[in-house]
């Protein structure tokens, strides 16, 4: 027998069923289920996998636990005023020939929890409910999502797979949570939501039927009703006069799948022990008595249920088969992808040392293909790796250099102290060359700190490469990690130390020696031209606001005198001077210049002694006083005019910033080779060895590789999920392949039917 859809949506039998998928469809859910319920609720990866069951759903007191008893046949579900369930109830019902499977004939029980032990009393399996409940909700009524799983083997049942759910409840009652209401509405929608569920939606016909909490909770997930299925329970109870033919008939809330119309035990029927093989003649002696019901005799009584529960799912469950081995086979490729992030359990120490070698290898490898600029990970959004190091050197140090002025820092106030103080008690009479050497060393040393820095920012780079440069491994083993980090950072750091030293021994060399023969160096001849040209346009800019015929000739005597190194000063003295000074450096006693300051007084001094006493004394009395001079100040500067040592002047900072560009080459040259030297490539060469040298020792193996709690916990948890998609994915091969042999065998003895593994068998079943 097969089954269809009339014109009212009813599920019909037909005659073209395939009686060994129909006794298949439903067992295979059920070990796929089996499979699967190891899992538990430790994981919401299996989310969008949901197996084809059907969820029962109903308000308290609708009669969906006596239902649920009258497909069993048998009294185990909990009963009472309250909520009575309180967990998600997974009930497999399978059908088992008498002597066939196992050589125990009876009908039992089995518990998800209780693989190992049968209930062929069925009072507890209700007292194991219990106890299981209690264990997760205790006793105050309040309710879980974790499922219990009860398989019920039974002769006397056909092939179905429920989930009977907690009861709709709108007021808490005792001490259930205040939010009883929201927890069983969410649970129930997490069910019915899936498109792989059909809904059972158990309504009481003594209550009006378009206020059934089931029925409204079922429209929101499935506005067409396609797939729920409506139970209208106690139609015994219902008013005089009154009956539930237009329910059943879906003329009050149309439902593809249509109702179907039971009778229950009442709570007296319960108390005085009635059994469920007297309720069902019972129910059956209803719908014979009332003529009402005789032409809705395939919608009214738990047969018809069963029967209807039956076909509607294996057809259910036809239509997803390939649905769900897609679905399985792509859950499976994500798990075993994610499994191999957390790679394998290590157990020896061989193990152990493989992989800690293995991990140093990869990640001194991962560290000079990012230097090089050959990682596998480059990004095209911004520089990186080497990239920065070469952008560091050339366009910050390079161009910060390029952009200093060596006499930025340097007045011409500064400078003509600086000549004033080599030339010590004398006049320069050409450019000293001590001032030059002193303010070009003070400006070869400015280059020193520039230079570290472009030492720190590589270092800095360095580490920020270092810890780019993890594997996966690294985030596995945290010990490993942090032990890796601190290796390369001491590792580093101790590459700054050579470099910083060659980089100031640089500088050193630099300052201690001025090599004033370099052949880019300007030289002092050339320096004087450029600085007389300089003096010159300086000049006839001041001449061209002034009169030109007035100071043409002192200009040019003046500029002369500075040219030969005489001071402005001494232009108007120029010649009592030079006779000055020829007579005092003609004496052959010298007096120091005191003749000079004191005229030919000086030269009787010799005679004194020949004068007498009383002509002395008269020439004190008529001596003018004594002449005082002040003390010198403690800090002196020059008081002449701001054109001494013009030239000097000029000529100094050319010579300097000569040298200095000379020099300053030189160090954009040499510090970026230090620093690739001795820590870039250093640590390029030498990394894997100092972590082999300080790390890969047999004693630190345990500790370095061990993980975490939560990474071991969900390895273990990720592997047996793959293990139970495989298993899964197997079951559901052999089935499709038992189904292609079926098929085969049957062609060969009559003629060909349509399989509902055929896209012919698909089309019709959608339409």
């Amino acid at each position: 027998m097969g089954w269809k859809s009339n014109s009212n949506g009813d599920v019909l039998q037909t005659k073209n069923s395939t009686c060994f998928i129909g006794s298949s469809v439903i067992p295979l859910i059920n070990k796929l289920q089996d499979i699967f319920a190891p899992l538990g609720d430790i994981d919401d990866r299996l989310t969008g996998l949901r197996l084809p069951q059907v969820a029962v759903i109903g308000s308290q007191s609708s009669g969906k636990s006596s239902v649920l008893e009258a497909l069993v046949g048998r009294d185990f579900l909990p009963r009472g005023t309250d909520i009575c369930t309180r967990r998600p109830l997974l009930l497999q019902l399978e059908k088992r020939t008498i002597g066939v499977g196992d050589n125990d004939s009876r009908e039992y029980g089995e518990f998800g929890h209780l693989p190992d032990k049968r209930f062929y009393d069925f009072s507890d399996i209700r007292c194991e409910i219990l106890v299981e409940t209690a264990k997760e909700v205790g006793v105050n009524k309040g309710v879980s999502d974790k499922q219990i799983r009860l398989k019920i083997c039974s002769p006397n049942v056909l092939n179905i797979t429920l989930v009977d759910l907690p009861g709709i409840s709108k007021v808490p009652v005792g001490d259930q949570p205040s939010d009883i209401e929201a927890r069983i509405r969410n649970m129930i929608m997490s069910y019915i939501k899936q498109e792989t569920s059909i809904i059972l939606a158990v309504s009481p016909a003594n209550a009006d039927l378009a206020n059934s909490d089931a029925l409204q909770m079922a429209k929101e997930v499935d506005p067409t009703g396609t797939r729920t299925i409506g139970v209208i329970t106690k139609l015994d109870i219902m008013d005089k006069g009154t009956d539930a033919k237009n329910f059943l008939l879906g003329k009050v809330i149309p439902l593809r799948l249509g109702y179907v119309g039971v009778v229950n035990r009442s709570q007296q029927d319960i108390n005085n022990k009635r059994s469920i093989e007297e309720a069902l003649a019972y129910e059956e002696q209803f719908f014979c008595d009332y003529h009402v019901y005789h032409s809705l005799s395939d919608r009214c009584g738990i047969p018809q249920l069963a029967k209807k529960l039956n076909q509607i799912l294996e057809h259910h469950i036809r239509n997803l088969l390939p649905t769900l081995k897609t679905d399985l086979n792509s859950h499976l490729v994500a798990v075993e992808k994610e499994l191999r992030t957390y790679g394998e359990a290590l157990e020896s120490n061989a193990e152990r040392g493989a992989m800690l070698l293995n991990v140093l290898t990869k990640y001194s490898e991962a560290f000079s293909a990012v230097v090089d600029g050959k990682s596998e990970a480059m990004t095209t959004k911004e520089l990186s790796g080497g990239a920065r190091i070469h952008h560091i050197f050339q366009s910050i140090f390079v161009k910060s250099l390029e952009e200093v002025d060596p006499c930025e820092d340097l007045s011409d106030e500064d400078i003509r102290i600086a000549i004033h103080n080599a030339t010590g008690p004398r006049n320069a009479l050409f450019v000293p060359e001590v001032p030059f050497e002193v303010l070009v060393r003070r400006q070869i040393a400015r280059l020193l700190d520039p230079s570290l820095q472009c030492l720190r920012f590589v270092y800095d780079e360095l580490i920020k490469i270092s810890r780019a440069c993890e594997t996966f491994e690294m985030r596995r083993f945290l010990e490993l990690r942090r032990r890796l980090e601190d290796v390369t950072t001491r590792f580093l750091r101790d590459g700054v130390k050579p470099a910083e030293r060659m980089i100031t021994n640089l500088i050193d060399m630099e300052m201690d020696y001025i090599n004033s023969s370099h052949p880019n160096f300007i030289g002092g001849t050339k320096a004087v031209d450029m600085a007389q040209m300089e003096l010159r346009a300086m000049q006839e800019g001041d001449d061209a606001d002034k009169d030109p015929a007035a100071n043409k000739g002192h200009k040019l005597a003046t500029v002369a005198k500075f040219l030969n190194g005489a001071l402005p000063s001494q232009v108007g003295r120029t010649q009592s001077d030079n006779g000055r000074v020829a007579s005092v450096g003609t004496s052959t006693t010298r007096t120091w210049g005191v003749s000079s300051l004191f005229g030919s007084r000086g030269s009787s001094v010799g005679n004194s002694s020949k004068r007498h006493a009383a002509e002395v004394v008269h020439d004190i009395d008529q001596a003018p006083p004594a002449i005082q001079l002040k003390n010198p100040p403690s800090i002196l500067r020059p008081g002449e005019t701001e054109t001494e040592y013009q030239v000097e002047i000029v000529v100094t900072k050319i010579l300097i910033t000569s040298y200095y560009d000379i020099v300053r080459r030189n160090i954009q040259d040499l510090v970026p080779k230090a620093i690739m030297h001795y820590l870039v490539n250093h640590a390029k060469r030498h990394l894997l060895g100092t972590f082999i040298e300080k790390l890969y020792r047999e004693n630190l193996f345990e500790d370095l590789l061990q993980e975490q709690d939560e990474v071991v916990t969900k390895r273990r948890r990720t592997v047996e999920m793959c293990h139970a998609l495989q298993q899964a994915v197997e079951t559901l091969d052999e089935f499709v392949a038992d189904i292609s042999t079926q098929r085969s065998s049957d062609s060969m003895n009559a003629s060909p039917k349509s399989s509902y593994l055929s896209s012919d068998f698909y089309s019709n079943s959608r339409s």
